[in-house]
């Protein structure tokens, strides 16, 4: 059974037309959406996606662009819609998304939330260990260098769909993730403008041969995107609220 994928966002951190780069996806009635940053209730708001159809999130890292609407996701479960989802997040970060990130806006002693656990149903994931989510659905993380000296992580889905965290160029991953799982779908972040610094750039992956260009949906890119159109080789940006069956 394949999954279908929209991506309520497909924007860079400071992206304004195309919002942050989550998303959705749905498997038979099981609704995931990987990362929920600070545009995520919004661009689910404009896809007629309620918060309260929602079943799991899983976090990549701790940047806002992917964790920053949490907190509205949180609240609105427990004030408007009396659920947990499921926070799926590997295991170095579930303290510090709460300590670091959450906690100042979130904790109230006076109703007895104190933690992650008070708001979602948290399962820790490990890297290199393939996790089932739903029925027909898996995951396996692994880390990825992004910002030095902060967790980060990328997804293999269903063992054949590589969705990258924010990273860093790494070539030679790319070309064992085809060759060792394989993977025949890849959906990479890409910066537009060089030098990547904590991102993968355009350029660097030009330089990937074309066997690997034609697995990659281009993700993460900036409001520039449309004068970029026709220069990516063989790769193709993947849009935002378009369905794709994978």
């Amino acid at each position: 059974m394949g999954i279908q994928l929209q991506m309520a966002g497909t924007g860079s951190a400071f992206s304004k037309k195309y919002y942050n780069n989550n998303a959705l996806i749905r498997i038979s009635d099981f609704i995931l959406m990987i990362d929920f940053g600070i545009t995520a209730p919004l661009a689910l708001h404009h896809m007629g996606v309620s918060l309260g159809s929602l079943d799991a999130v899983l976090v990549t890292h701790l940047h806002a662009d992917h964790i920053g609407g949490l907190e509205e996701l949180a609240f609105q479960m427990l004030y408007i819609h009396k659920k947990k989802v499921k926070l799926f997040i590997p295991t170095v970060m579930a303290g510090p998304l709460w300590e670091n990130s959450l906690k100042a806006g979130m904790e109230s002693p006076d109703e007895g939330l104190y933690g992650l656990e008070d708001f979602f149903d948290v399962i820790p994931l490990e890297e290199n260990e393939i996790y089932p989510i739903h029925d027909g659905l898996s995951v396996e993380i692994f880390p990825t260098s992004h910002v030095s000296g902060k967790p980060n992580f990328s997804l293999i889905i269903n063992g054949h769909l590589f969705y990258s965290g924010d990273c860093r160029f790494n070539g030679e991953l790319l070309d064992r993730l085809i060759r060792q799982y394989p993977c025949d779908v890849i959906l990479h972040d890409c910066q537009l403008e060089p030098p990547g610094i904590v991102h993968t750039s355009l350029d660097q992956l030009l330089t990937l041969p074309p066997d690997i260009q034609e697995k990659i949906y281009l993700m993460h890119y900036g409001d520039r995107m449309e004068e970029y159109i026709g220069k990516t080789g063989s790769m193709r940006f993947i849009e935002q609220h378009k369905i794709y069956q994978f």
